[in-house]
Formats: structure tokens, sequence, C-alpha cells
């Protein structure tokens, strides 16, 4: 590739359905923008799966460059938020899904979408942490400004060998919860013990039929399954008022939408990453792949089958 040119995993359209194909493409290609950073690493979320294969209709127009999230290193600027050389991350505001996105060795973005990569986090650890990472920090603020504190009731964290679910286990771990995980995946269990999970629940024994309340024993949740999970999960919730878990209970049931968080509150939950991950679960969690791997890898995260964390080295 000459400098005036980059590589890129290309989303086309045709009658027979969506194709994957790395070419070289010029920069002149490149989308609007007034910051062109060149990307280290990428990553692996659900939603790129769902783009990369055509499905749920992530892709808004194509051709598109998907990958949901990038970091790498400012190389021009028109913003005087940021200058060439500084290190930057990029999380959701519809990048791969209707702005070229990170699964290339290029992009121009709007300033207002990077952070600063926070200090203590490597280009490939921010990516090992993502959206997926983002969204667990997210909903372990929303449980404290909620009144969550470290107390010897249980919270769980369902769905926990994927990306969101090992994360929030390793951050309540290390922020002194009492985690316990459900996971549809026994053999999982060795790894999230590792990370900082007390106990196990199957996910069979949250969507097996019950009673519309049962006794009190999850002081919290992060929920990243939903249907009958989250309905097992809610006849068990504790709180502490007094007709079912919302109203007898007093439980709150939180949303968190990562993709267009604003920039301080963002800039918050990076720097308590940075913190409260510790950075030897992280690594547990996480492997490297190169660019080419990416299709592969697409039907094996919808599927369910990855666990933790797959950082893209998009130049391997």
């Amino acid at each position: 590739m000459s400098e005036e040119t980059f590589r890129a995993l290309l989303l086309e359209q045709s009658a027979g359905g969506v194709q994957a194909s790395l070419r070289d493409l010029p920069r002149s290609a490149l989308p609007e923008g007034d910051v062109l950073v060149a990307i280290a690493y990428s990553d692996l979320n659900y939603k790129d799966g769902l783009a990369l294969t055509g499905q749920g209709r992530v892709v808004r127009a194509y051709p598109m460059v998907p990958g949901i999230d990038f970091a790498g290193t400012v190389v021009e600027s028109r913003s005087a938020a940021y200058q060439p050389g500084d290190a930057v991350v990029l999380t959701g505001w519809g990048a791969g899904e209707w702005h070229w996105g990170g699964y290339a060795t290029m992009a121009r973005v709007k300033a207002d979408w990077l952070v600063p990569l926070p200090a203590g986090l490597s280009l490939q650890q921010a990516m090992a942490i993502g959206t997926a990472g983002f969204t667990a920090m997210l909903c372990v603020m929303a449980l404290e400004e909620h009144g969550l504190q470290s107390v010897t009731r249980e919270v769980l964290v369902t769905g926990a060998a994927g990306g969101v679910g090992s994360i929030a286990v390793a951050l309540l771990a290390n922020l002194g919860y009492n985690v316990t995980a459900s996971t549809g995946r026994a053999e999982a269990h060795g790894y999230l013990r590792e990370l900082g999970a007390r106990q196990f629940v199957d996910r069979a024994e949250l969507t097996a039929p019950g009673k519309p309340l049962e006794s009190e024993r999850w002081g919290a949740s992060v929920d990243t399954v939903g249907g009958d999970v989250l309905a097992g999960v809610l006849r068990a919730m504790a709180a502490n008022t007094t007709v079912f878990p919302f109203i007898l209970r007093g439980v709150n049931l939180l949303g968190i939408n990562s993709v267009a968080v604003p920039t301080e509150r963002r800039i918050a939950a990076w720097e308590r990453l940075a913190r409260d991950l510790p950075a030897a679960a992280l690594d547990r969690m996480t492997r490297v792949v190169p660019l080419a791997a990416v299709p592969g890898l697409a039907g094996e995260i919808l599927a369910g089958r990855v666990q933790g964390r797959v950082v893209i080295d998009v130049n391997a």
C-alpha cells in the first residue's frame, strides 16, 4: 500500500447477499470527518457479527467498512481537540453502521466521537475493552448511582462468559462485590472464577418456570441476555421497599445505551476502566486475531461461542 491508500474489510451487497472482502482503497474513499486516524486495533462485537452476515439491518448503506470500535493515532486533524500523534479511542456513534468503521487501517471521523486514550491503557487494551467493556462500566456506574454498595448480597451477571459479561464480572469483583455468574456453559466456570466470580447459576435455573416472586437473593444484576433470563432474575431480586418485583420490592430496571453517550460521561467511564479493571483479568479474557480472520468469526459470536473478548490487529 502507498501512503495514499489503506487496507479495509469492505462489505458489499448483491442479489446473493452480503460479501466481505479485503481491499486496498484510496484515502479519498473515506467519508467526511475532521480527524484522520491510523487504526492499530479494532474488536469483535455482536453487532459486528450481524453486520458481517447481513442480519439485523445493522448496515444502513453499502459499500460499508464494518467495525463499531477502533483505537489508533491521529494523523491529521482540523479540530483543536486533537493533534497528530494523539492516541484516541472510538466506540459507537454509528461507526460500521452508517459511517465507515474500524475494520481498516485508516478512518476519518468527527472529533466529537473520539476520546483520548486513558493513561495506563495501551491501544490494544482499549480494544480488549471496546464497546463491551464500556457498556459494562456504564452498567456498574448506573448501579452505583442507584445505591449499590459493596455488601455481601450477591450481584448477578448473566451471559457472564461473553464480552460484556466477562468485563462486568471482573469489574464488580475488583470493586469488592460478591459476584455470581450465570452462563449456559459449565466449561466456563474456571475462566469466570479467575475473573472473580464466587458462585455460579446455570442459565436453565433462571429460565425455568417459577412463582412471580421468590426468595430475595440478588442485590443487583447486570443482565446481558434478556427474555426468560431477565424474568428469572427479577423474581429473586432484593430491594429494601415493599405486589411483584417493581412494586413490592422497588426494583429499578435500567437500560444502558452506549452508542451516543455524552463526552463527559464517556471520558469518566474510560477513566474508571483504566483504574478499576485489572490488567491481568483483561489479558485473561482477550485473544488477538488478524483482520482476515474476522469474517470467519462472525457466525461464532452470533451463536454465543466466543468467550471473552476478540481484539483485531488490523495491520496484521
